[in-house]
């Protein structure tokens, strides 16, 4: 049997081999072949073909416009019929029954009891499947794989960097404390570093399997583009069954981590160290969350609504229809709902139901994520004491326990969080506070009616900040320092409440008064409206006028946006 120089051609994986000039090659010459000789077996470069043709006039050889004429490289037809647990045996059979090819030795080890394992060549009949819709799948699923791949990596960077950010919060803190904290500070860099040793070793691992199976995919893909027109029809079976199982390996792999979180350390030092040093065995907690780096930000992205459910969270102690005005989604997938009503924080689990509540002496009304097990909440007492606070709530073992407090000067409606700063608004202010309650400043006010400045929402990256003015029906956008950057209007816009803003950036606003309510997608620049998420129809409030959207927040777990309503539900949007 005749054999085919090549050579290989960096095109993405190992295999992908180009031929060789055959007599060009016994001069010692490397040259890439343009011709193929059927008659002759063999290959020929332009020059070389003009004195082939003028001595075998009667051959026809194939140029590269034909190269499905050409033969299957050795090379690749090796790798597509080796075995991929026994390296130095071909695939020969097909198990019906487990949906598998083997070889001999596979067929006796793994396969021996079962009745319907075939020789392949005995169920090649016929061109099996289409090879350039696999290479097609093949490509698209490299392109997911690499941004996967470039995600995973940017995440050991961002560790790194989130490490080396609240280290000089940890000196800074040390600065503060007296020599005999020497012994406890090294404990707590210790406690940090093996958290970086963790979650980069975690991370690793997965990029790692990217890696690999990234270049098993690349690898299928120049396969079947060398095979695809050659009508062979055993490789062709086999690089079917090894792309669909590839495939099916690689968005398996993709549906578990296209989302994955990105680990990032934080530090919280203890406010109250000096007084209680002695009994502290660290400088304070060193926790690792979740955050989803945005490589590629979408902020405009449409919304689309897939299904809707509705879900009760009234529970037996509440004495009034349920009011929901602040709702969170944990890093560990629980939800907390404020029920304004019945003045109480509500614990929820995936599915919705509430596993746990938290009684408070005030009136809640908006939420906010601190870290990944601490929330800041709202609250006032307008009727007897005239207090307005931030209560802080720890949750623990699906318990929700109350910290600490801070006291302010003026109402607290909403609350949102970014970077050590918290947001806070009043009925027509929007005040911007550090978390130990030092006020940084006013941001913005507006006195000209009540509500100018109902609930708060911050872009990912802090640059933006989102207020709705439920009297005057409009939706503010605002600079870091409280200028505002764009005023948005809509005929739909009828007493907004609720602002959201998901990791993507894209901005999510509901509110109405029925029969108008509504869920709108407005572009980050507040210039227009985007989509409406859900109107007096989808939300199914055609007859309970109770059903007002009070809040909303996107649920990136489930893919999900869920809206508190003023009577006893919040609702479930599935979107994409």
């Amino acid at each position: 049997m005749n054999t085919f120089s090549q050579s290989s051609i960096d095109k993405g994986s190992d295999i992908f081999v180009d031929f060789m000039c055959s007599t060009c090659e016994d001069k010692k010459l490397n040259n890439t072949a343009d011709f193929y000789c059927e008659s002759c077996v063999k290959f020929y470069c332009g020059k070389c073909i003009c004195m082939h043709s003028q001595l075998f006039t009667k051959h026809v050889p194939f140029g590269r416009g034909d190269m499905k004429k050409w033969p299957v490289s050795k090379k690749v037809e090796d790798f597509l019929l080796k075995c991929d647990v026994h390296k130095d045996k071909n695939l020969e059979m097909f198990c019906s029954e487990h949906s598998e090819m083997c070889c001999t030795n596979c067929a006796f080890l793994n396969h021996r009891h079962c009745q319907k394992v075939t020789l392949i060549s005995d169920i090649v009949t016929s061109q099996f499947s289409d090879l350039k819709h696999l290479s097609v799948s093949i490509q698209s699923i490299l392109k997911e794989m690499k941004d996967l791949q470039d995600n995973q990596e940017a995440s050991i960077h961002y560790v790194q960097s989130s490490y080396d950010e609240q280290l000089s919060r940890i000196q800074k803190a040390r600065r503060e404390i007296n020599e005999t904290l020497d012994t406890i500070e090294q404990k707590t860099l210790k406690e940090m570093k093996d958290t970086l040793t963790k979650l980069q070793a975690s991370t690793k691992s997965e990029a790692d399997k990217c890696i690999r199976l990234r270049d098993e995919l690349k690898q299928l893909r120049d396969a079947i583009q060398d095979i695809s027109d050659k009508n062979k029809l055993e490789l062709s079976f086999i690089a079917t069954r090894k792309c669909e199982d590839k495939i099916e390996q690689s968005r398996t792999f993709l549906n578990t981590n296209s989302l994955q979180d990105k680990f990032y350390i934080t530090f919280q030092p203890n406010s109250e160290i000096v007084q209680y040093l002695s009994k502290l065995s660290g400088l304070g907690r060193i926790e690792h969350s979740t955050k989803t780096l945005r490589v590629q930000e979408k902020p405009n992205k449409v919304i689309t609504v897939l299904r809707k459910s509705e879900n009760n969270v009234k529970i037996s102690s509440d004495s009034k229809e349920c009011g929901i005005t602040g709702i969170l989604v944990l890093p560990d997938r629980q939800v907390l709902v404020v029920d304004t009503n019945n003045n109480n924080i509500k614990l929820l689990d995936q599915q919705y139901q509430v596993v746990s509540h938290c009684s408070m002496t005030k009136c809640p009304f908006d939420i906010c994520q601190i870290t990944s097990s601490e929330v800041a909440v709202t609250v006032n007492d307008d009727v007897k004491n005239n207090i307005h606070e931030v209560q802080f709530i720890t949750v623990n073992n699906r318990q929700l326990v109350q910290g600490r407090k801070l006291q302010l000067l003026h109402r607290c409606n909403g609350i949102a969080f970014h970077q050590e700063d918290l947001y806070i608004t009043s009925d027509t202010a929007l005040f911007k506070y550090t978390l130990n309650g030092k006020l940084v400043s006013k941001m913005y006010e507006d006195t000209s009616h009540d509500y100018t400045v109902m609930n708060c929402a911050v872009s990912p990256t802090g640059n933006k900040l989102y207020i709705t003015q439920f009297h005057q029906h409009k939706l503010l956008i605002l600079a870091r320092d409280g200028s505002v950057l764009a005023t948005f209007t809509d005929p739909a816009l009828q007493y907004p409440r609720g602002v959201h803003v998901t990791p993507a950036g894209q901005v999510l606003v509901c509110g109405g008064i029925w029969p108008d309510p509504f869920i709108l997608q407005v572009d980050s620049e507040g210039k227009r409206k985007l989509a409406t998420l859900g109107n007096l129809a989808t939300l199914g409030m055609e007859k309970n006028c109770k059903l007002n959207p009070a809040s909303l927040c996107y649920n990136r777990h489930t893919v999900s946006i869920i809206v508190g309503l003023d009577y006893n539900s919040i609702m479930v949007f599935n979107v994409q």
